[in-house]
């Protein structure tokens, strides 16, 4: 059996590019292949409500229910983006090798306002909590969008700078010269990493995309959103991750953290485990973090994010 394998994507400029990646990696293995830009999301009737399909994700909703309904056999995603469990049916078929794990400062002119007052822009709650764990004397303005969007808010507004994931400013070749690694800041869990989901039933397509995994990438994301599954955190609550692996020592070193709104609480946990040992390391740590006041924290923060 040999079919055309449709992939679904949002049209954003870096979901193009992230589905046509897949696409040409796919294609080399010579597999035919369909890009489909999926655009609604409230026109496909289903059996179920969403809520009971387990569709959450505020960024994949739209690829969730046009796989469901039949319309795209794949959706690709930036899987920091991806709710830690996923719909019924659908399943994790590929991780890709993962790029630049570093949040930047893209910054206008002289970066004193980093030891003065000053205004950094962010739409995501981890940076938010971080930036102000730092420097609590900043504003931090909201700023929402697709990566072209904050850009281009990021020169209309009369901003010091703002935070982006480096992986979707390189990607897109959007990275500019006036920017600041921010080694310091844990990163969101899987940032920098692509997922590819399919359908479970569906094994053409899987066996494809098994050819397309980067196992380290596999191992390292799991840990990472392991932890923030087990803390209990959405997409948007302030918790970072990150999983590496170190080739010398054969062994798995996490780092994690979670944080108030306002930066001012933070439970942080470091850890290098055996590569062996990695299949509960996130759990284990977000126990850790709990148990030694964060489950406290994680309390607050859900009410607070229900206003």
């Amino acid at each position: 059996m040999t079919k055309t394998i449709r992939i679904g994507t949002r049209d954003s400029e870096l979901a193009l590019w992230q589905a046509h990646t897949v696409q040409k990696k796919l294609n080399d293995l010579g597999y035919k292949t369909e890009i489909v830009a999926v655009k609604a999301d409230g026109d496909i009737i289903l059996d179920k409500p969403l809520y009971e399909l387990g569709i959450t994700g505020i960024f994949t909703k739209t690829l969730d229910v046009a796989m469901i309904a039949g319309k795209v056999d794949i959706a690709v995603h930036s899987m920091k983006d991806v709710p830690t469990v996923l719909p019924q049916g659908i399943v994790q078929a590929a991780v890709l090798e993962r790029a630049n794990i570093l949040d930047i400062l893209v910054h206008k002119g002289s970066l004193d306002f980093l030891n003065e007052n000053g205004i950094i822009a962010t739409g995501s709650l981890r940076r938010k909590a971080q930036w102000l764990n730092k420097y609590p004397q900043h504003q931090v303005e909201d700023l929402r969008g697709n990566v072209n969007t904050r850009m281009q808010k990021l020169k209309d507004n009369p901003w010091n700078g703002a935070i982006f994931a480096a992986a979707g400013l390189e990607r897109i070749n959007l990275k500019p010269t006036e920017f600041v690694n921010l080694d310091w800041m844990v990163p969101a869990p899987a940032q920098g990493a692509m997922l590819v989901v399919a359908m479970e039933n569906d094994n053409y397509t899987l066996d494809a995309l098994v050819q397309l995994n980067d196992i380290e990438t596999e191992i390292c994301t799991h840990i990472e959103r392991q932890f923030l599954r087990t803390l209990e955190g959405g997409c948007t609550a302030p918790i970072g991750a990150l999983a590496t692996y170190n080739e010398d020592e054969d062994a798995i070193v996490f780092k994690g953290n979670l944080l108030s709104i306002d930066g001012k609480q933070k439970f942080e946990i470091e850890k290098t485990v055996p590569i062996n040992e990695w299949k509960k390391l996130g759990f284990l740590a977000a126990k850790e973090i709990l148990e030694n006041g964060g489950e406290q924290l994680m309390k607050q923060l859900r009410e607070q994010l229900k206003k």
